[in-house]
């Protein structure tokens, strides 16, 4: 008789704590994030730590931005603990939890456990550099939305995942999914088109959000530029907006 595997319950994390969304359509709902370490990817825009580091820093009270750390790897025991707490005592604060990164789907495993369990208490939101489509197939009846980037080669550095974009998306659009694309003064306009034209053909319906780079001197790209870039992508695809990252205007987490 086979022996069932044994589940794997703890993960490496960076933070949790408790903030408002900054990015696409669910901007200014607070939610409760979790932020996983390790990444598949290393795109040159990225500005968040997503190395595995011996603590989590948890915040100690929503809002506080003040933090304990917690020991890794994390158990569910705590997670579960804390989002309980939070749900509890602050009742109708959180609109969701976000799984954030580095990237969450590599930490299938655990989330395989874990999500069941803290579903009970908040919707679950994925934030994804969508290029692992087995791993979301797997949890996908544990989610309900979806934040998936598409990653173009111009600004990235990662090459081309036009293949591994599409077949994510295949599977992503079962649920509340919208695709994010940042862009740049750099940004080419046939990657851009590029990434409408896997949108139309694969999800039509859904909102496809540009989003300018938000460096440590605010957007550097111009507002004639950004206007130009979603006229050519509206053409073909009409529900496109340009959201850019207001945590970072708004000085919160």
């Amino acid at each position: 008789m086979p022996v069932r595997p044994i589940p794997v319950t703890d993960a490496d994390l960076i933070e949790i704590f408790s903030s408002i969304q900054g990015e696409g359509p669910l901007i200014g709902y607070r939610q409760l994030f979790i932020r996983f370490a390790r990444c598949n990817l290393s795109c040159h825009y990225c500005d968040t730590p997503f190395k595995a580091v011996p603590q989590c820093r948890v915040e100690n009270t929503p809002g506080s931005e003040t933090f304990t750390d917690w020991q890794n790897p994390v158990t569910r025991r705590q997670i579960e603990g804390l989002v309980k707490d939070w749900v509890t005592n602050l009742t109708g604060l959180h609109h969701s939890i976000s799984l954030t990164g580095g990237e969450p789907l590599l930490h299938q495993a655990v989330l395989t456990d874990w999500l069941p369990r803290l579903r009970q208490y908040l919707p679950i939101y994925l934030e994804t550099n969508g290029t692992l489509p087995d791993q979301l197939e797997a949890l996908l009846p544990f989610i309900d939305y979806i934040s998936m980037d598409i990653k173009l080669p111009s600004i990235s550095g990662q090459g081309a995942l036009w293949e591994q974009h599409r077949d994510f998306l295949q599977i992503a659009k079962k649920k509340r999914v919208f695709v994010k694309v940042v862009i740049d003064p750099q940004t080419s306009v046939d990657e851009l088109l590029q990434a409408t034209q896997l949108v139309v053909a694969t999800a039509p319906d859904i909102d496809l959000i540009l989003q300018p780079y938000t460096g440590p001197a605010g957007i550097d790209i111009s507002t004639q530029a950004l206007l130009e870039m979603q006229q050519a992508v509206a053409a073909l695809h009409p529900r496109t907006r340009v959201i850019p990252q207001t945590h970072n205007f708004l000085g919160v987490l």
